[in-house]
């Protein structure tokens, strides 16, 4: 599958890099690549339409943009000259496979660069994993929805967890998912192509939700069934400007609302349900 690459330079970084993000996301652009004058962004070249960039004229911080067709053979080259290693804190390493370095954190997962969200670049990536080291999650039933990479599924099952499903949309995540599971040997999780319909009649002792703020708020209903009660669910892949919104929305479904994160704007949610 072919990608369009979009291209933005900026006149100050940031936190128009941070808007702009969260702009595309909505638009459907699913992958981002930070560079040292702006940000590269991509999309299915079959959902690309130029209207959906018209308005970025109007950012006025936006100092050019352009974008050009990646064919799909191009896609390890394009990440492996813009994958540097993420560190989180001392917890954990993501590194590629052609990174050689020793790494002292406590743990080491490893990504084969593809066009899917997660690879612990992005700060909502960050702090999921920041926070699941502060979680107990050993023996639970976990959900990563919206894996892209399927890094927060192999973090989980690191971290003790017994049961993980990992789910996506794109059929590109799901297959990269695939792959850095069977690179990181985890045996405990179940990946599956689909939206949250294919959820129904499952349990979960542990949400994991790192997608943009219309699609969680859509899919809250649906976590409220399958969460068991007194299960936690975590939030990111939204502005903390958007943290309103999101737990007023929350609140009808019976979720309580227990802490906020941030990093950069970008924010996470932590919530428990109680039925």
């Amino acid at each position: 599958m072919n990608y369009i690459e979009l291209d933005i330079t900026f006149k100050e970084l940031e936190p128009w890099r941070e808007i702009l993000v969260s702009h595309l996301a909505e638009k459907g652009f699913e992958s981002f690549v930070e560079t040292k004058t702006g940000l590269l962004s991509y999309i299915p070249e079959l959902d690309f339409d130029v209207q959906m960039i018209q308005d970025l004229d109007t950012f006025s911080e936006i100092d050019q943009f352009a974008y050009k067709t990646i064919q799909d053979q191009n896609w390890n080259a394009e990440w492996e000259k813009n994958f540097d290693p993420v560190l989180v804190e001392d917890k954990l390493a993501i590194i590629a496979p052609f990174h050689n370095e020793k790494f002292t954190q406590a743990l080491t997962i490893t990504i084969q660069p593809q066009m899917s969200f997660g690879t612990g670049h992005h700060q909502t990536t960050w702090l999921m994993s920041k926070r699941l080291f502060a979680l107990n999650i050993k023996n639970q039933r976990v959900l990563d929805m919206g894996t892209g990479t399927g890094i927060l599924a192999i973090l989980a099952e690191k971290l003790g967890a017994t049961e993980i499903d990992a789910v996506d949309i794109d059929e590109w995540s799901y297959r990269n998912a695939i792959e850095n599971i069977e690179l990181n040997a985890c045996k405990k999780i179940a990946v599956e192509l689909g939206d949250h319909h294919v959820l129904d009649g499952k349990k979960f002792d542990l949400i994991i939700a790192n997608i943009n703020k219309n699609v969680l708020i859509s899919h809250f209903e649906t976590y409220s069934k399958i969460l068991a009660n007194n299960g936690i669910l975590l939030l990111s892949g939204f502005f903390s400007t958007d943290k309103e919104d999101l737990i007023e929305k929350a609140s009808e479904f019976g979720f309580i609302f227990e802490s906020i994160e941030t990093k950069d704007e970008w924010a996470l949610l932590q919530f428990t349900l109680n039925n």
